[in-house]
């Protein structure tokens, strides 16, 4: 660390809401801007005075709880699909209806980083190609450029307040709006403002068993004639009433769909139809640990991770030495979320604790609970499955330390969080 550099540029600066246009911009001008803590052995840190050691620990914290999203070859797939069915909706001069994607899988994944990152790739590409105004702007109006636009499900949705979310974020006034304008203003929004890409996230909250879902849902197939990719992310998508029932083909891993049925359904029975031909759908699920390519993709993915550890000891074999690759496959799964919530827990104590190792007996002092994802909604299946494991020990819990600011600036003291 030299003088020159802030000690404390890690700390993060205004909270980011991507379900508004200045907020999905600002997310992908700065996703990659954050600096990790610098490598140190024990011996460097050893030098450091008081308050040094206690930047660069909290610096680590910050580094270990920004873990950089790892490419796997499931996310890899799902990137390629979704920037596929864009730039074909994008590039297309026909009028007609584009092609739409969902992204299914369970929760805990990284769908929406994946999908977010593919996206973000897109529009910049996208602006720069156009010179990031929009070239079909009518003169003196606002030049308001958004290639994409990203909302969330509401947790109980109908039609209007899915389309208010839509409205939310380009900003829009949909006050004392019907429904029918609210549908209209949200068409106008979306050519308006260029948008080639619309993604509804967590849309599997729409449960399709309320009079309001299946409007929703309608509202869906009417956003289909619009000149946009929509992108829709959720939790059990083949299942959930948006498509038809769905099994997996145990050969091919496709989705098949069974032939509609009378059962009095109708308008929700030609929609899911409807829907299953105009979208491709496409599975992020876990690794998995069975084949010799599975496991050699599963530690790939670990010795990836290693590299983004802040220890004051060598990293290198934490995570992919002997029997530990497949004791964190069973911990986690193969889900990556868990797996960063487990590797970041284990950081944390081992800092703590003065260890500075990652190791089996450390992970089996504490569990990964749905707690640690709060942004998950459990009632929409979004949070995952997380393995049974009771903790062998709970270990020496760390004393709240000191910290004396005593070479840098004014004297403190606090608790170590």
């Amino acid at each position: 660390m030299t003088s020159k550099q802030n000690p404390l540029s890690f700390l993060p600066g205004p909270a980011v809401d991507r379900t508004t246009f200045e907020g999905w911009n600002r997310w992908c001008e700065t996703r990659n801007t954050f600096v990790p803590a610098p490598i140190l052995i024990a011996e460097e840190y050893g030098r450091l005075s008081p308050r040094r050691q206690r930047i660069h620990d909290l610096h680590r914290l910050a580094t270990h709880s920004s873990l950089p999203i790892q490419a796997t070859p499931m996310s890899e797939r799902v990137d390629h699909a979704v920037l596929a069915r864009v730039e074909d909706g994008a590039y297309s001069h026909k009028a007609g209806t584009r092609g739409g994607i969902m992204v299914n899988g369970d929760g805990a994944q990284g769908k929406t980083e994946t999908i977010c990152e593919a996206l973000s790739v897109f529009q910049e590409e996208w602006l720069a190609l156009h010179n990031y105004v929009n070239p079909d702007a009518m003169p003196g109006t606002r030049d308001l450029v958004a290639p994409v636009a990203y909302v969330r499900c509401p947790v109980r949705a109908t039609p209007i307040s899915t389309c208010q979310r839509i409205l939310d974020f380009y900003g829009e006034d949909y006050k004392g709006m019907r429904l029918e304008d609210l549908v209209r203003t949200v068409k106008t929004a979306v050519i308006e403002h260029a948008t080639k890409a619309l993604v509804i996230d967590d849309i599997t909250r729409l449960k399709l068993h309320r009079e309001a879902d299946q409007d929703v849902l309608d509202l869906i197939r009417e956003m289909m004639s619009m000149p946009v990719t929509l992108v829709l992310v959720g939790v059990g998508i083949p299942t959930s009433g948006l498509l038809r029932e769905g099994r997996r083909d145990p050969k091919t891993q496709e989705w098949i769909y069974e032939p509609v049925k009378d059962r009095g359904r109708s308008p929700n029975d030609h929609a899911a139809s409807q829907h299953e031909r105009r979208f491709q759908v496409v599975d992020l699920g876990p690794f998995r640990y069975v084949t010799p390519a599975e496991m050699e993709a599963w530690m790939a993915h670990l010795l990836r991770l290693e590299g983004e550890l802040r220890l004051l000891n060598n990293t290198a074999g934490m995570l992919t030495q002997g029997d530990v690759p497949e004791y964190l496959y069973n911990r986690t799964g193969g889900v990556v979320g868990i797996l960063e919530k487990l590797v970041q827990h284990g950081c944390r104590r081992a800092i703590a604790d003065k260890s500075e190792r990652l190791t089996k007996d450390l992970f089996n002092q504490f569990t990964v609970t749905p707690g640690d994802m709060p942004d998950l909604d459990a009632e929409s299946g979004e949070q995952p499955k997380i393995p049974a494991h009771k903790p062998t020990s709970e270990g020496k819990k760390p004393r709240g330390r000191d910290t004396v600011f005593d070479d840098d600036g004014p004297a403190a003291t606090g608790e170590a969080g």
